[in-house]
């Protein structure tokens, strides 16, 4: 139990279809490891579902909402995982959305939403967090990224390479800042992975959900896509002691694509 006796909060522990997401698959992992779990979501059904599925489980688990695009809304969940708590050991950010598009055709607005779901979110919730990290001595962050913060593919979103790059160097700075605070922060760079969101977001580059799969196995060195677990069982690691010599890092889980783009 890597993790016994410490709290995860965790931004977007739902999941945005059926299955499995990452942020669903790492509030449960967490659980799994011990962990006290906070799921917050955007949809109160959604964070239920994933509270429901630890409770099962024997874990422990609240469900809170929360639009971490608004300041309010994640002052107010971190003072209620404090008060139930006491403590916030991890800080999980898994939300993030993509925006296809022609860049001519891409609004301010559209741009905007992007970056504050992806990028300013997380700056939300690293302030409110932080300082109770700091009091503790000790606290480990871990932010869900791309690949694509890192290298371009075929995709036409523009936004999502911005923000994803953002987020990469963003935690960079939180873990050279901090790091004698006791403050460790990380990041994944998922490679292709087959996801509800995936499925929701990306589906409409490819004539369906199958041909989008095929071609996303066919561009892994493995010949596969990864899921959620791959992503939860390194953000256990991440965040557990296992790495307590790691911070500032941008580690890709994706079969070894990142290679081929170097």
């Amino acid at each position: 139990m890597k993790l016994a006796g410490r709290t995860a909060l965790v931004f977007g522990g739902g999941s945005s279809g059926p299955g499995w997401g990452n942020g669903k698959a790492a509030a449960v992992q967490y659980a799994r490891e011990g962990a006290r779990v906070v799921v917050v979501d955007q949809y109160t059904a959604a964070a239920r579902e994933t509270a429901d599925i630890i409770a099962l489980e024997k874990g422990t688990a609240l469900a809170m909402q929360a639009d971490v695009t608004r300041a309010e809304d994640v002052g107010r969940v971190v003072e209620d995982t404090l008060a139930a708590y006491g403590t916030i050991d991890i800080l999980h950010n898994n939300v993030g959305i993509t925006d296809m598009g022609a860049l001519e055709d891409i609004t301010e607005a559209r741009w905007n939403r992007v970056m504050d779901v992806n990028l300013t979110s997380v700056y939300l919730t690293c302030r409110r967090v932080i300082p109770a990290m700091v009091r503790q001595g000790r606290g480990a962050i871990v932010n869900i990224s791309s690949l694509a913060g890192a290298t371009v593919n075929a995709y036409p979103y523009f936004s999502y390479y911005a923000s994803k790059a953002g987020l990469n160097h963003f935690t960079r700075a939180i873990a050279v800042q901090y790091a004698r605070q006791g403050i460790r922060a990380n990041v994944i760079m998922p490679g292709l992975m087959d996801t509800p969101m995936v499925q929701k977001q990306i589906a409409g580059q490819y004539a369906d959900v199958e041909a989008m799969r095929r071609a996303r196995d066919a561009g892994s060195p493995m010949g596969r896509q990864g899921d959620a677990w791959d992503i939860a069982r390194a953000a256990v690691f991440l965040a557990s002691d296992d790495a307590a010599y790691i911070t500032g890092v941008c580690l890709p889980v994706d079969g070894g694509l990142a290679c081929l783009a170097g």
